[in-house]
């Protein structure tokens, strides 16, 4: 048996397992895995003139991730680029780098290891935080909630890296820390382990959620005014078999989303 036969999320054995059995009738032991997850978002601002939304999470394995930073950076020496300053991004896609960037959503559907999930709000004007009794401050994070919960298992340790925004950065990641534990009861900091800053231009994983959700987002937005951007469209909903326009089933392990909507007013 090997950890490659398991694909879901890259941490399911120990769900298969945890309360199974050997054939000599011997319970197993449950051994937690640590599983990275990388964070990023596009059109987060409350006035940023964005009707579009996303916040999007790329995870897998901890153990994993210097292979696949070394798969990644690998790519871009094969369409020569420098593998230690160039920044795959998605404002970068382009008609001169299309086999490239079609190169990279390769790799990570053909990653067993590799996982994404989005939320996606797709007109923010629709927003009404005073009928609710919050902030946009408020709501960002109950969407970061709602964009995690999906991917945590309470058997399993978590570190959490985010790119660094803005000069809010420091603020934003313990205000979020504090709100993913709290949410898991998770006071000890045994499912939760950290949640940091990372630079996107030192995290090929994190540079790799920033091209999906940046397609994410352009699909909801419906412009398709870029043929080198539709054309990563098109095969994203070709390789994951979804339109990105619409909500997956929550267990899908390869590329989630949620599509959500707001509502008008508070349940009474």
């Amino acid at each position: 048996m090997h950890m490659a036969d398991f694909p879901l999320a890259g941490i399911a054995l120990g769900r298969y397992l945890a309360f199974g059995y050997f054939a000599y009738g011997m319970p197993e032991v449950y051994v937690a895995n640590v599983v990275n997850i990388y964070c990023d978002e596009s059109g987060h601002l409350e006035n940023d003139r964005q009707p579009v939304m996303v916040l999007g999470a790329m995870w897998c394995p901890s153990d994993a991730t210097g292979r696949i930073a070394r798969e990644m950076r690998d790519i871009k020496r094969q369409h020569g680029l420098n593998p230690h300053t160039f920044e795959i991004k998605w404002t970068k896609v382009s008609p001169g780098g299309l086999a490239f960037y079609r190169h990279v959503v390769d790799y990570f559907f053909d990653c067993r290891d590799l996982h994404f999930r989005a939320v996606v709000i797709p007109d923010k004007a629709q927003l009404r935080h005073a009928c609710f009794d919050q902030t946009h401050d408020d709501w960002y994070y109950k969407m970061y909630f709602t964009l995690l919960k999906a991917v945590f298992d309470r058997n399993d340790h978590y570190r959490i890296y985010l790119d660094i925004k803005d000069t809010r950065s420091a603020g934003k990641v313990r205000q979020l820390e504090q709100v993913l534990r709290n949410s898991q009861y998770d006071f000890d900091s045994q499912i939760i382990e950290r949640v940091q800053h990372v630079r996107s231009h030192e995290a090929e994983i994190l540079q790799l959620a920033d091209l999906l959700i940046g397609t994410v987002g352009y699909a909801n937005r419906g412009w398709f005014e870029s043929p080198a951007k539709s054309d990563v469209v098109s095969q994203v909903q070709s390789r994951s078999g979804y339109s990105l326009t619409r909500t997956t089933l929550l267990r899908e392990y390869k590329c989630n989303l949620l599509i959500w909507r707001a509502r008008e007013t508070p349940d009474v």
